[in-house]
């Protein structure tokens, strides 16, 4: 079906890929921590919903292993990442990826007092969260969250940004 302005306009799944991939976004690690396991992705469905009390909101692929551990694990950590981790967030985002104990190794970071989560450290800000509400949404699960702190906030780095699939410099 055509848009009105444009009857030959489509609106199938490859063109609201192509749509939304034009939408510049932050890039988070989420990282969580599942008995002596420690998770971790690359996100971009990352927002701020609330300021009183601190909420964000992070939407995961409702049939990846992470989506799993969150329901089962109310507790994490988001790392708004800086242009200098980029490479630390193509790690995260690569298929078939080992655990973030490994992805970390080489790179400063900490346990979260609050989620036990791991913490990359050198990123823009890394917030510990609990869980507050799941959404089923489509083919992801949005998870609400109440942040618990900020465990800390960089104001003198450049934040990593995506856009058209590619990280800016």
């Amino acid at each position: 079906m055509g848009h009105p302005l444009n009857p030959a306009a489509s609106t199938g799944p490859s063109d609201y890929i192509e749509a939304i991939a034009g939408f510049a976004t932050g890039v988070v690690v989420l990282t969580v921590r599942d008995g002596r396991d420690d998770l971790g992705t690359t996100i971009s469905s990352f927002m701020s919903v609330s300021q009183d009390p601190p909420m964000v909101l992070v939407g995961v692929s409702s049939d990846s292993y992470l989506a799993e551990v969150l329901t089962r694990q109310d507790r994490w950590a988001a790392t708004v990442l800086s242009t200098a981790q980029r490479a630390l967030a193509g790690r995260f985002a690569a298929e078939g990826r080992p655990g973030a104990r490994i992805l970390l190794a080489a790179e400063p970071h900490h346990r979260g007092p609050h989620s036990e989560a791991l913490i990359p450290e050198n990123g823009l800000a890394a917030l510990e969260c609990e869980t507050r509400r799941r959404v089923e949404a489509g083919d992801h699960i949005l998870f609400v969250a109440e942040v618990l702190s900020a465990d800390y906030v960089t104001r003198d780095l450049t934040p990593l940004v995506r856009v058209n699939r590619r990280y800016l410099d």
